[in-house]
């Protein structure tokens, strides 16, 4: 195609989970939190839907909210940088940090974007496998990367490396470090400290899991202030608009609702984790709002399909042969009716 750098027409590009606009359908598959955002949310919308509000360009820093989650995290606002979500963070991340022909690293089974975001910049992009038990190779065995992302916790597996084994591999990497931390706010610990700490750290945050905001597009990172000054050249100017802007800081302000819904999701993670267990499926422990589920008796991508079939949605993953379902935790009736059909799906092959 003429004009299209030959990178772009070599790659196959990012594909996100279905989006199916079926009010019946039980959507399991993209890790949205079954719970509604902040009543506070819906108020700051709202009194941001005004002629003066919408037709000004809105905050370039996001400096209302910045202010906010610097005092609900304990760290400096200026230490912060807004996104559009948390990709909008990461291709910032990659476009300031990796050039044409360097080189990303990152762990695998993971989040496949990272791959499309190497493909784009025309850089190299490099695997390190998770052991069996989701664990990494020790010492680091792939330093001096211009950028190595690492999820934490991870996707698909739901697991997530400790402090201590976070803290190691600072000095391991040679790098930036990314920690991606979209799931950070269902694991009972994160490495935000460490974003404050060193000056090759960074994390990544989303409103679209724990806050119910995957519909407004809002992210976050945590950096050094001096380097966020540097990602601010990179970044679109105002890529956060008037009414993301205003849903996120009354999100963030709302500490007793988050922690209410929080509460209510692991309850139900742990309900979901022993019943599919007491079924047959191989659950890995998650310190997130989903669970990675497998067998080795059956294939699992038939009951993908027959629960598709059945108007609930999962998502099949498969890495290379290493296939299972992710199931996000849904509401308690939503797990119920799932459970149910999972059920009755694997009474129908034993017959």
């Amino acid at each position: 195609m003429i004009g299209v750098r030959p990178n772009i027409l070599a790659m196959s590009g990012y594909i996100p989970g279905e989006q199916l606009n079926d009010p019946d359908i039980i959507k399991l598959n993209t890790n949205e939190n079954p719970y509604p955002p902040s009543p506070r949310v819906f108020e700051a919308v709202q009194a941001a839907l005004t002629c003066d509000k919408l037709r000004k360009y809105p905050q370039p820093l996001g400096n209302t909210f910045r202010r906010a989650a610097g005092q609900v995290l304990g760290i400096d606002p200026d230490s912060i940088l807004i996104g559009n979500g948390s990709d909008d963070i990461l291709t910032i991340l990659t476009r300031t940090f990796v050039p044409e022909g360097g080189r990303i690293v990152s762990p695998t089974p993971s989040y496949i974007l990272y791959r499309s975001l190497a493909e784009i910049q025309g850089a190299q992009f490099e695997t390190v496998r998770f052991g069996d038990d989701w664990t990494l190779p020790r010492p680091w065995p792939k330093p001096g990367a211009d950028l190595t992302f690492l999820p934490n916790p991870n996707s698909p597996s739901g697991t997530a490396l400790t402090v201590t084994e976070l803290d190691r591999m600072v000095g391991e990497v040679g790098g930036m470090l990314v920690l991606d931390e979209a799931y950070a706010d269902f694991c009972d610990w994160n490495g935000l400290a460490l974003a404050t700490t060193y000056r090759n750290v960074i994390v990544t945050r989303s409103f679209s899991k724990a806050y119910s905001l995957a519909g407004i597009r809002f992210g976050f990172a945590v950096a050094p202030p001096e380097l966020v000054r540097e990602l601010l050249k990179v970044k679109d100017s105002y890529n956060c608009d008037v009414l993301s802007l205003a849903a996120a800081t009354a999100a963030i302000e709302d500490q007793e609702y988050f922690h209410s819904v929080r509460a209510k999701i692991l309850a139900t993670r742990e309900r979901m984790r022993l019943a599919l267990q007491d079924f047959g499926f191989a659950v890995t422990p998650s310190h997130s709002n989903f669970l990675w589920c497998r067998r080795t008796d059956q294939a699992v991508k038939p009951i993908y399909e027959e629960l598709k079939r059945r108007k609930m949605l999962v998502r099949y993953m498969n890495y290379d042969g290493y296939d299972g379902l992710r199931i996000s935790v849904g509401t308690d009736r939503e797990i119920d009716a799932l459970l149910r059909g999972i059920h009755e799906i694997l009474e129908l092959v034993k017959t």
